[in-house]
């Protein structure tokens, strides 16, 4: 998950410099990220079949080795061409790994899924805090070419731990039940995990993509402090996850989800309301405590509910979310364009409000589920 962060925040993180080098508008900047995304629905879409049927082991192996490549072709791209291909190869591979792993902590994480789930969510937070972090202490010093090329080379470490471990058997070792797996793509519940999922992943990608350069362009920060703000944002997630993993033993998911989503509503509307970079990044910091624990204590709903197809079932809540994370960052790019990144960034409030309403659909159809449940009389022996 380390390696994921790594991934979802390199290319936010190197906008600025990337906008400079190729000459880039706002519009065919925010197009990279739909080929990133596209790169890691496509990953998200084939991994959960293949875990359930053949196992973790070799699917992390390579993506992993695609990773430590991709990332030498960001960094040295001679063609804004190969910088795509670059691009959509990390994505891929980001996508297998980030649904094989939040896969697998399910499955050996049976009662504790919310709390494992939160506590895998940090080292994400430590790979997307610390690419930043990175180039915003660095790049004074260092070309940004360098240091994502030393960012790659550092996945040689995740890899050899990949190659060590000893995983989980298939569960479906003896054949995929493919119609049973298809099936759960009419579970409109699971669907409904997943149209949330679309848009906070539209909103976490947004944030880590374009905030450095809001800073830039809004509040007129250096390139440089800008990358160093957008880190915070990260900061504040990780670090939220962290006491989360604790929290969710002792108060109801459900609770903290609602929490969430206020939070972070209000931390997005004190950053675009801003006008100076203190009130911007206590904003940031605010929205990303907040998103916090959405995406893995939705996941752990999705592993409660569905663990005899677990793989498959992250595969399509997964694949959904990037649907949002391919689309929300190149509308806000395309708006900006025209009317500024100040009245794009709203889509993330309204996002939102969007995500909390789809929740509270979801959790009074449970409670009906419940109490009908409670209103059967048992049968007599």
């Amino acid at each position: 998950m380390l390696i994921f962060g790594i991934v979802m925040t390199v290319l936010g993180s190197v906008l600025p410099s990337v906008i400079l080098k190729f000459d880039l508008g706002k519009a065919d900047a925010g197009s990279l990220f739909v080929l990133l995304s596209m790169g890691i629905l496509a990953g998200s879409l084939i991994f959960g079949p293949l875990v359930d049927r053949f196992g973790y082991k070799a699917l992390l192996i390579i993506s992993a080795v695609a990773i430590i490549a991709s990332f030498q072709g960001i960094a040295f791209a001679p063609s804004i061409d190969f910088l795509r291909l670059s691009l959509f190869i990390s994505g891929f591979a980001g996508g297998t790994i980030n649904g094989g792993t939040n896969a697998l902590v399910s499955d050996i994480s049976v009662g504790k899924r919310g709390s494992r789930l939160t506590y895998l969510g940090v080292f994400f937070g430590i790979g997307a805090f610390g690419v930043p972090l990175l180039l915003g202490t660095l790049l004074d010093r260092f070309t940004f070419e360098i240091l994502i090329s030393g960012v790659g080379i550092m996945n040689a470490l995740p890899l050899i731990m990949f190659v060590l471990l000893r995983f989980p058997s298939p569960k479906h070792a003896r054949g995929f039940p493919l119609a049973e797996g298809l099936g759960l793509t009419k579970e409109s519940t699971l669907l409904l995990f997943g149209v949330i999922l679309i848009l906070q992943s539209g909103m976490e990608m947004s944030m880590g993509g374009w905030t450095a350069t809001y800073f830039i362009d809004v509040l007129d920060v250096d390139s440089h402090r800008a990358v160093l703000f957008l880190s915070l944002f990260w900061f504040g997630l990780m670090m939220a996850r962290g006491v989360l993993g604790y929290l969710l033993l002792h108060i109801p998911a459900v609770k903290i989800v609602k929490f969430s989503f206020g939070l972070s509503l209000i931390g997005s509307v004190i950053m675009l309301s801003s006008t100076n970079p203190l009130t911007g990044v206590i904003g940031t910091v605010i929205t990303g405590i907040g998103f916090a624990a959405i995406f893995p204590v939705i996941l752990a709903f999705v592993g409660d509910i569905y663990a005899k197809f677990s793989g498959t079932a992250f595969s399509i809540v997964l694949s959904m979310a990037l649907i949002g994370g391919m689309f929300v960052p190149w509308i806000i790019g395309i708006v900006a364009e025209t009317h500024g990144l100040r009245t794009g960034l709203l889509i993330i409030p309204v996002s939102i409000l969007a995500a909390m309403l789809v929740f509270r659909i979801i959790t009074k159809r449970t409670e009906k589920a419940e109490a009908a449940a409670v209103s059967i009389p048992e049968s007599g022996t």
